[in-house]
């Protein structure tokens, strides 16, 4: 139907004929000759109608409407010398129409501007609504296109150093992996429930066992959790694994892929080594195990200066077993107001939603003098103050933002206050802007947290995460002591404080799988039985092995500048995991309903009101 692309034509076209096809992106009358612009994936090109050259061309073309699907035929020509496009590919040549053929036409009112010169501010709910149209603006096209470069790149790099794709199953049983599991009755086996996998993880983890030694997938992963602007209910990892590597080595491998990835997506040679940092110091610094390490106002702690000191909330926080931390935000006397700080405003609004009752503050002065609330600067010695000023690097001008209380909520609080602060005062660039690409391993983290509300330990990852060898130590009969406070054999790979990707070492022992299942609180008995597949797998020669995954979304987001996933997805869900476009997930016939097996007890709320 056609022989080039609209966005493909340039000065060498010029004198042949050329059959274009496309959606008219705007119609333009100047007097007599009309012009179109073409649209399709390659591009956009001027298409000139002139009545003089085509009247049953020129009579289709006066009543054409935006994306309208036409097949154009015609003669490339230079373009005049005073209406050429140097923003636009096709800039220095048009198309001289001799007939123009409509495909389909444009039946009703468009719900949002499509044109590249009509880019608005639409809201995200209609575009969702209609995604077919929303994919058409160059910014979603331009998205997914970057989308498939990424994979591409990763499949080249893993397939060069010898990693074979294989396909795991996406309908499973229920395991416990930290997250909710969608799951599915089965017809056949009444009674019985599929789940669909949150991650590959025990399938590439056999897949070890089965001698395949490099697995790498472009998996489909689902979780039934609540959502945010980088989170969806079903999502897509770059999912690899290995044998015979020790951590270094995985390490080392995955930096070569990443460099891989931005090299042919960006163009960039990104430094190595990448830097690496401990968990615990990333949360005495940041308060997260995720920092952004784009910028300063790193977390200090003063428990030590302020434990005895009059102003309670401090020492009361250091008695209790918190602590005491602060951010010191330059140029923030000026910048942020004694408003913004206290309740009803933004910046204590932050810390609120992080849990934190509120935000003390001093502000620094010329000769180190401090301004702030009497119960602290009464309560501050000389020698305090001048302590507190030379740990936090204060100078005048400074503003300093205090936590107390439990560490966590400190450390969260402050987490993202930080963040707030540094895009309100410009210290980062907006997203599709940035240029500064802050990777970071983060590594040792803990094996296991505690679950105070369930009185009993989790994994901070999952259940199959290795420890360190040397925290465990070699006596099995010990580990039941040495477990809980061993740190696991885990790296998460973080990029402008979004974790990109994270993985660890497994078990490949059944006697310590079966501890490390006991630990987090799971009786040998089930854990046979949801696990007794892996168990006797290990049993059989699994070598040691590792391996972690990335998020192709947040990978692509990021990449794009983008401040959604929703944006790098073809056919996204919203914020309530609902698709606006097909109305999904919706009823199905109660004879559906009888043959899996099941029945609904869903009752609508002004059906129970009305009761």
């Amino acid at each position: 139907m056609r022989s080039n692309g609209c966005g493909d034509l340039r000065k060498q076209h010029i004198d042949k004929q050329v059959q274009l096809c496309g959606w008219v992106d705007r119609r333009r009358d100047h007097g007599g000759v009309i012009f179109i612009d073409l649209r399709d994936r390659s591009g956009t090109v001027q298409i000139t109608v002139d009545p003089d050259l085509g009247t049953e061309a020129f009579a289709v073309a006066e009543h054409l409407r935006s994306e309208t699907v036409l097949q154009v035929n015609g003669k490339v020509r230079a373009r005049p010398a005073e209406s050429l496009n140097d923003k636009l590919a096709t800039g220095s040549v048009e198309v001289l129409a001799s007939g123009i053929t409509v495909l389909n036409s444009v039946k009703g009112n468009l719900p949002f501007p499509v044109s590249v010169h009509d880019e608005e501010n639409t809201r995200e709910e209609l575009r969702l609504r209609h995604r077919y149209l929303d994919l058409r603006r160059k910014r979603m096209n331009d998205n997914l296109r970057l989308r498939a470069q990424t994979i591409q790149a990763a499949r080249r790099y893993l397939e060069d150093e010898g990693f074979i794709e294989v396909e795991t199953p996406v309908l499973t049983r229920s395991t416990p992996e930290g997250a909710r599991d969608y799951v599915l009755p089965s017809r056949v086996c009444g009674g019985d429930w599929f789940a669909l996998p949150q991650s590959p993880q025990l399938f590439k983890q056999l897949l070890m066992v089965g001698g395949i030694e490099r697995y790498y997938q472009v998996a489909r992963c689902f979780r039934d959790e609540d959502l945010r602007a980088d989170r969806q209910p079903e999502f897509t990892q770059l999912d690899i694994e290995m044998s015979f590597m020790d951590q270094e080595q995985i390490l080392e491998l995955n930096e070569s892929l990443i460099c891989a990835i931005w090299k042919a997506v960006k163009g960039i040679e990104l430094p190595r080594p990448f830097p690496r940092m401990t968990w615990h110091e990333a949360m005495e610094r940041y308060g997260t195990d995720r920092p952004d390490t784009r910028y300063g106002m790193e977390l200090v702690s003063v428990s030590d200066i302020v434990k005895d000191m009059g102003f309670k909330v401090f020492s009361g926080a250091v008695k209790s077993g918190g602590s005491v931390k602060c951010i010191a935000v330059p140029g923030g006397n000026d910048a942020v107001s004694n408003v913004r700080i206290k309740p009803g405003g933004d910046v204590f609004s932050e810390a609120q939603k992080a849990g934190a009752g509120g935000l003390a503050f001093i502000r620094v002065r010329d000769g180190g003098e401090i301004d702030t609330i009497g119960a602290i600067k009464d309560n501050l010695s000389d020698a305090q103050k001048q302590e507190l000023l030379s740990r936090t690097g204060a100078q005048p001008g400074t503003l300093l933002l205090f936590g107390a209380g439990d560490t966590a909520t400190v450390n969260k609080a402050l987490d993202r206050v930080r963040q707030y602060l540094a895009k309100e005062l410009g210290m980062v660039q907006p997203d599709r802007e940035n240029d500064q690409w802050n990777f970071l391993w983060v590594v040792d983290f803990p094996m296991f947290e505690f679950n105070s509300d369930e009185n009993r330990f989790e994994a901070l990852h999952h259940p199959f995460c290795a420890p360190n060898a040397e925290d465990l130590g070699n006596d099995p009969s010990k580990w039941a002591q040495t477990l809980p406070e061993a740190r696991a054999q885990a790296y998460d790979l973080v990029l402008n404080g979004l974790e990109l990707g994270g993985g660890s070492l497994r078990i490949h022992d059944s006697a310590l799988q079966r501890q490390v299942l006991q630990t987090v609180g799971l009786p040998l008995e089930e854990a046979q039985e949801q696990f007794g597949f892996l168990m006797d797998a290990l049993d059989v020669g699994a070598p040691p092995h590792g391996g972690l995954a990335f998020g192709v979304d947040r990978m692509v987001m990021l990449l794009a500048g983008e401040e959604s996933i929703r944006d790098t997805i073809a056919f996204p869900k919203t914020q309530q995991a609902r698709c606006l476009m097909t109305n999904a997930p919706g009823g199905v016939a109660d004879k559906q309903l009888e043959e899996l097996h099941v029945a609904s007890t869903w009752v609508e709320e002004n059906d129970e009101t009305a009761n």
